[in-house]
């Protein structure tokens, strides 16, 4: 009697372990078949430089964050994400330890070396090299050593806030009066009958709100407001997704994930979502911290860095804590490359 208990017993506690099999099997593969909506692309890192006179200290600092690229594009011309100038260019810091993720906007304008010493608007690498040659720009100016990226097109930023009820953001009444052009371009290339603020004050932003709103550039402080305000909006989105249910982060996954390109493998994609309601964003800011703007006939508008060395030291402390960074030769020569081309220097900025 005691044997055939024992017996049903085990064939119980089997049954329950191949039913929890079953559920966890089925729950990887809804993942992947998520997952593979997303574009992925093996990078050639034979293409994708990063500084060799980087110090051993410098990289120990970098070592406890994984530092991430992001780039938007604006793809209604080409339809691709692996070309086009990247109209956003931003760095995800996250701290492997507390979860907690710091953004920094790269000013799309801002004068750097995009390749083999050619020094203009560094959101030109991407649609000269693709990528490779934007990771390798932000790697040898700033002397980081980024080995992924996400790349997002930005219409899909439109039905995203949608999906999520839209996102609260506060306008000034410049920022209401302004949006309108871009609120009527967005309607007319996305079949949507969004209206614009009337003033300013803190409304409830849909999805063309929101993106007009992130695209205003010229009299609105410029790329630098500008960058704060896509800063702003991800934020809000990061926020509002994390308190949403599954039915509104499944459909949000359908339409994000087929508008995205990234480096990154299932495997690091599904590590990377074990924690995605533990991520905490913390500081924002833009690079170059002391800047200033001029115009040159063959580049058009710059931000040109005052000067690049003390810049992206700044950005060390400020990423990786690390107040002890020295920059390389490779950013130094840099820096003087600059200030020779630009005439500006360390303390001519703001």
């Amino acid at each position: 009697m005691k044997k055939k208990k024992t017996k049903k017993r085990r064939r119980v506690i089997l049954l329950i372990a191949e039913i929890i099999l079953i559920l966890l099997l089925t729950l990887l593969l809804f993942a992947v078949v998520k997952l593979s909506k997303i574009q992925k692309t093996k990078l050639d890192m034979d293409q994708v430089a990063i500084n060799e006179d980087l110090s051993s200290e410098t990289m120990d600092a970098m070592s406890d964050y994984r530092t991430v690229a992001l780039f938007g594009l604006d793809n209604r011309t080409n339809n691709s994400l692996s070309k086009g100038r990247s109209d956003v260019i931003m760095l995800a810091n996250i701290n492997n330890k507390t979860h907690e993720v710091q953004l920094v906007s790269i000013y799309r304008d801002t004068y750097l070396d995009t390749g083999s010493g050619v020094f203009e608007k560094c959101n030109a690498a991407y649609a000269k090299g693709g990528p490779e040659q934007a990771l390798s720009m932000l790697n040898t100016n700033l002397d980081l050593a980024i080995t992924d990226y996400v790349t997002v097109d930005f219409s899909a930023i439109v039905e995203c806030v949608d999906l999520l009820g839209g996102v609260e953001m506060t306008i000034t009444d410049d920022e209401a009066s302004l949006m309108l052009g871009y609120i009527q371009e967005l309607n007319r290339l996305t079949g949507n009958t969004a209206s614009c603020p009337s003033s300013g004050g803190t409304y409830t932003l849909n999805g063309v709100q929101a993106t007009a709103f992130a695209r205003i550039r010229y009299g609105g402080g410029d790329d630098y407001k500008r960058t704060e305000r896509q800063r702003a909006v991800l934020s809000a989105m990061i926020a509002k997704a994390q308190k949403s249910d599954l039915k509104t982060l499944n459909a949000l996954i359908n339409t994000l994930f087929s508008d995205i390109q990234t480096s990154f493998s299932n495997a690091d994609l599904l590590a990377l979502a074990t924690n995605i309601f533990n991520y905490k964003l913390s500081e924002t800011n833009g690079f170059p911290y002391e800047k200033t703007a001029h115009r040159y006939d063959k580049v058009g508008d710059v931000v040109i860095p005052c000067g690049l060395s003390s810049n992206v030291t700044a950005l060390h402390q400020f990423l990786y804590t690390d107040m002890a960074y020295t920059p390389s030769d490779t950013v130094k020569n840099n820096s003087e490359m600059i200030t020779s081309k630009t005439g500006y220097r360390e303390g001519d900025g703001f």
